[in-house]
């Protein structure tokens, strides 16, 4: 279990980031943090890999102290893609990139050639095997940035804004994956904007503003409540809003063409 206990963090300026956080996200869960910019969600997960060290108040994994391991000890099994690409890569290759954790955490020559295979094709990079990560376009920076962390297979996945740049393709593909690394018994955490793609996801929601965590609940629950979606600047999922406009009681399904078939059915 991931667990702050009364976590506030002020930047050096003086500025409260994080004001009196209490939250626990439990093992083998998928969490989404969700909330408008500057609400400190980035900020609070940065606490979890111990980039960052809570002013006051603990962060503590499985009962450990965050601030009792250095960053390097914490990466072994908290892996984090950023938001931004480019605040991420650094190797020469895609192929150095990608394998520089898997050889820096130590991992034997059969797991390193298995994991490396298994990212470079589920992400389609095998042509960019060769470039410079830094040549790359938005969209395939974040996709090395991703299979460089998925590559050592850590046991908590941290993922700010993964969607972005992708297309609906991609963003199957790390749907699936994302719902396989939850069946593996992982711990994964999503800061995303985009509503459709958590909609589909259907994790835990925590919402926030101003540093606070206002809410958490499941997916339905918290983005039908649209006085809090209103609260923390976030927009509802498209087919929420369908099917309240067309007052339809049945259960909101969580794929596209299922949904058209509900409305279809309105005509029968």
């Amino acid at each position: 279990m991931i667990k702050f206990d009364n976590v506030r963090y002020n930047h050096p300026d003086g500025t409260n980031a994080l004001d009196n956080i209490s939250l626990d996200i439990p093992e083998e869960s998928i969490t989404a943090i969700v909330g408008n910019n500057g609400a400190g969600k980035t900020t609070l997960v940065k606490h979890i890999n111990g980039l960052l060290k809570p002013s006051t108040g603990t962060v503590s994994i499985k009962n450990e102290d965050t601030r009792n391991s250095s960053v390097a000890e914490l990466s072994r099994n908290v892996g984090m893609v950023f938001q931004n690409a480019n605040h991420q890569l650094f190797a020469d290759t895609v192929k150095n990139e990608i394998l520089f954790g898997l050889n820096n955490f130590g991992f034997n020559e059969e797991f390193i050639r298995e994991r490396y295979e298994f990212v470079i094709e589920l992400f389609k990079l095998r042509k960019y095997e060769d470039i410079s990560p830094l040549k790359l376009s938005g969209g395939e920076k974040k996709r090395v940035c991703l299979a460089s962390v998925l590559a050592w297979n850590p046991e908590i996945l941290i993922l700010d804004e993964p969607t972005v740049g992708q297309d609906e393709l991609q963003k199957t593909v790390l749907l699936k994956f994302i719902n396989q690394l939850h069946s593996n018994k992982k711990t994964v955490i999503v800061i995303s904007h985009d509503i459709e793609f958590l909609w589909r996801l259907q994790p835990n929601i925590v919402t926030m503003s101003d540093g606070k965590i206002i809410e958490i609940g499941n997916s339905e629950s918290i983005f039908k409540n649209q006085e809090l979606m209103e609260q923390v600047g976030i927009i509802p999922p498209q087919i929420i809003k369908i099917f309240e406009g067309l007052k339809i009681k049945d259960e909101i399904p969580l794929s596209f063409e299922e949904s058209c078939k509900v409305i279809k059915n309105l005509r029968n």
